[in-house]
């Protein structure tokens, strides 16, 4: 996809989206995939934004205006005593023109904090402005709650890994379709390996049974933080290992999943801890968490 044909898309989004009235949910979705189509990740995992594609996703039409509102940014970074090379990289890239040719356009990686900073001075009479700084704003606490861990309260610790896992589990999806996990109907049965060798040859219908859930409730987002890091290892170790020892074929794949889950159950055992299906079930479910954190940082 060259440039115009991805403005294009970003702003039909635009279009088809702002232009009707919206619930604080249906503003919630947007944003996050308005957002998140645009972010990328390093060699390294780290995220970054292209600061050509977030002035499109910010409507600003050109780009020397959008640069007026980066320049207050660096200000404000600088301000809040930060490196500002940390969170600005300029960059030079080609881009397709049309018709074969290319051309070399200035552009700017941006970290999730110069994103927010970027948002925090754009222009306030934009929806998207307003939308994008409650999502960067969420975004940014979101990885606060991360690096200060050790401080967090359990609610606080359970979003954390929560959103962990989601992205580890992202990973693990990759990796067992290249081990042979390909339909939908295969993951589920990887992942009930999973929870089997984990819960003592539960599956994740017993575990919703046990946890008293209803059918579509997500049984992560029902966890506490000692069963969410159990989960966490889980899922990180079967990755690594089908990985490492380039594991082929679907049965292969879940017995891995199976045996790594019950490595893990054995090592709680030897260490003395609970099993994760004897652990509480929290009485709010993560989704309920964020979304009162989201309402505090709105109100705040």
């Amino acid at each position: 996809m060259n440039e115009n044909e991805f403005n294009e898309q970003l702003q039909a989004l635009h279009k088809r989206v702002l232009s009707k009235t919206m619930t604080p949910d249906d503003e919630a979705n947007y944003t996050e995939s308005l957002f998140e189509s645009i972010r990328h990740v390093n060699e390294y995992g780290q995220e970054f934004w292209y600061a050509r594609e977030l002035q499109i996703a910010l409507e600003y039409k050109q780009w020397r205006r959008f640069c007026n509102v980066i320049d207050k940014a660096k200000l404000a970074c600088e301000g809040s005593e930060n490196n500002i090379s940390d969170h600005f990289a300029y960059l030079g890239k080609m881009v397709n023109i049309g018709s074969g040719a290319e051309r070399e356009i200035r552009d700017i990686e941006l970290s999730r904090y110069a994103c927010y900073l970027i948002v925090q001075n754009g222009d306030p009479h934009k929806k998207v402005i307003a939308l994008g700084q409650s999502y960067f704003a969420v975004k940014t606490r979101q990885q606060e709650l991360i690096d200060n861990y050790d401080k967090l309260n359990e609610d606080q610790k359970r979003i954390a890994i929560r959103k962990e896992m989601k992205e580890h589990n992202k990973l693990l999806v990759a990796a067992a379709k290249e081990a042979g996990v390909k339909s939908a109907l295969d993951y589920a049965v990887f992942q009930n390996c999973g929870y089997k060798g984990l819960y003592g040859g539960m599956t994740a219908r017993d575990i919703k049974a046990h946890k008293h859930l209803n059918k579509n409730d997500d049984i992560l987002d029902y966890m506490g933080h000692e069963e969410l890091a159990a989960n966490l290892f889980r899922a990180t170790q079967t990755e690594a290992k089908l990985r490492r020892e380039n594991i082929q074929g679907k049965e292969k794949a879940n017995q891995t999943h199976y045996e790594v889950g019950k490595e893990v159950r054995e090592t709680i055992g030897r260490l003395g801890g609970t099993m994760p299906e004897n652990l509480p079930t929290p009485d709010k479910s993560i989704k309920q968490l964020e979304k009162e954190q989201k309402n505090l940082i709105k109100e705040s």
